[in-house]
């Protein structure tokens, strides 16, 4: 069964929701009373076991990577051979 949450309730609970979602439950939100998106698991979908990390970019810095410096630098190995 899918919980029905508030719009304002999810932005302010947002690292709880994560949690529960990653335990298998789902949420439909609401705004103003009106259905606006669906929260689930990805893996609800059949995807389990097919995402692969190929690269942790938070271990060169813990933000992440800019997406730009990242294709500057496949554009430049792509050069070099």
């Amino acid at each position: 069964m899918t919980k029905i949450i508030g719009l304002k309730d999810l932005r302010e609970n947002t690292e709880q929701y994560i949690s529960h979602v990653k335990k298998g439950k789902s949420f439909l939100v609401v705004r103003r009373s009106k259905p606006i998106f669906r929260v689930s698991p990805v893996d609800e979908w059949g995807d389990e076991g097919v995402w692969e990390t190929v690269a942790d970019f938070t271990k060169i810095n813990k933000k992440g990577v800019p997406i730009d410096s990242v294709i500057a630098s496949l554009k430049r190995l792509h050069a070099q051979n």
